[in-house]
């Protein structure tokens, strides 16, 4: 899931990994699946310009 950069204010690690973030080179099989646009695949577009990057997470299983 990608969420706004505050989302660090309210960051619990035992409840979420951060695996990356949008405007990042990292090509991994986690991250690719969350991108699904390969032309806007780095950071947010409005009206055509990037104006805000993403960090993505994954919801940690509870055991």
């Amino acid at each position: 899931m990608g969420v706004p950069i505050s989302f660090l204010d309210k960051y619990c690690p035992e409840q979420f990994s951060i695996i990356g973030h949008t405007h990042s080179g990292d090509k991994s099989k986690a991250v690719n699946l969350l991108r699904t646009n390969p032309k806007m695949r780095h950071r947010g577009y409005i009206r055509g310009r990037q104006v805000y990057d993403r960090i993505l997470i994954k919801h940690k299983e509870q055991p």
